[in-house]
């Protein structure tokens, strides 16, 4: 039985830690809400984010980081994107010389255009053998009832990936290895971005050819960025590209979907915000994955007119015009 420090106490995190429990470990959750904590550890339930879901003894939560790592040689990270950098560096001294760092965040930082284990290893200087990251088909509500689903486990070390999947791998998760990192987060954090522009179709009133449309452009939008920085292009055809592209376009779980949804309704950015404490990962990183294709000269179409329509400079009825409007290619091209 290993000891996994969880940071942090969101739908997903909550959802991961279960299915850390159900695979043998003991898992310590930090939450940065003592409500949250007390609610975990008393009522062995998440009220706020994952309600109605029974959590196992095997998992305890804390809101003192240091309490949370003590004995842990794996920790998982699944903060908002943005917020990675800041909390890290105020977690790097209490992370042993030989721990496990797995990512479960998807996005691009703004400013720095870095993926997330990029981050993780300038802010605690982690050689890549022990940076790790997990992607796929993962909505947290259906992993918290125990769905099946399968994952990727990313690492450049395959035996860490390996070891991370042996300790993951539970009755309903099926988790597979790989060593292409930068396809999986490429992947993961392209889809949310991919979901807004459904979810805004669906907002809409379109129905399902342009649904696919938008998520088959979306795809291979995907895929010129991942393969021009060096990535497998096969990653994008597997969980952690097409899989997690699939479930989140498709499922009104999704919160990058539904976020798109409202703005296809009329609701600005900031009336969204206002009506929900979920993070969608894709309204924040569209803006430094469009920039990241800008710096590797890749064409970003999707990713712009999701930009603009989050800033509000284009409508979302304008964006799925532009679409329809732009010059005429070869499929591949």
């Amino acid at each position: 039985m290993s000891k996994v420090a969880v940071f942090s106490a969101g739908s997903w995190g909550t959802a991961f830690s279960l299915v850390l429990a159900d695979a043998g470990n003991d898992v310590s959750l930090w939450a940065r809400r003592e409500s949250v904590v007390e609610t975990i550890n008393d009522r062995r339930e998440n009220t706020d984010y994952l309600p109605g879901v029974e959590l196992p003894t095997s998992i305890s939560a804390t809101a003192d980081a240091e309490q949370a790592m003590s004995g842990a040689d794996v920790a998982i990270l699944t903060v908002p994107s943005q917020t990675l950098r800041e909390n890290l560096t105020e977690w790097a001294p209490l992370i042993g010389p030989d721990t496990t760092l797995v990512s479960l965040m998807k996005g691009v930082e703004l400013g720095t255009l870095m993926r997330m284990s990029e981050v993780i290893h300038e802010v605690t200087g982690a050689d890549p053998s022990r940076i790790a990251v997990v992607s796929g088909p993962n909505l947290a509500h259906e992993i918290a009832r125990r769905e099946p689903a399968a994952s990727v486990v990313a690492c450049t070390d395959e035996d860490q990936a390996k070891r991370l999947q042996a300790m993951i791998h539970g009755p309903a998760f099926r988790p597979y290895t790989s060593t292409d990192v930068l396809g999986c987060e490429i992947g993961g954090a392209y889809k949310n971005v991919i979901g807004l522009a459904v979810g805004m179709a669906v907002g809409l009133g379109f129905g399902d050819n342009t649904t696919a449309s938008v998520i088959t452009r979306g795809l291979a939008e995907t895929a010129r960025l991942a393969t021009a920085q060096g990535a497998d292009p096969l990653t994008l055809m597997g969980l952690a590209g097409l899989g997690d592209l699939v479930a989140t376009c498709s499922s009104p779980l999704s919160r990058n979907r539904t976020f798109g949804e409202r703005l296809g309704q009329g609701m600005t950015t900031e009336e969204i915000y206002a009506t929900t404490r979920q993070v969608a990962e894709g309204a924040k990183s569209c803006k430094s994955l469009l920039a990241l294709a800008d710096r590797v000269g890749v064409d970003a179409p999707i990713a712009a007119a999701v930009d603009a329509v989050v800033d509000g400079k284009m409508t979302a009825q304008d964006m799925m015009q532009s679409f329809i409007k732009r010059d005429t290619k070869a499929e591949r091209d």
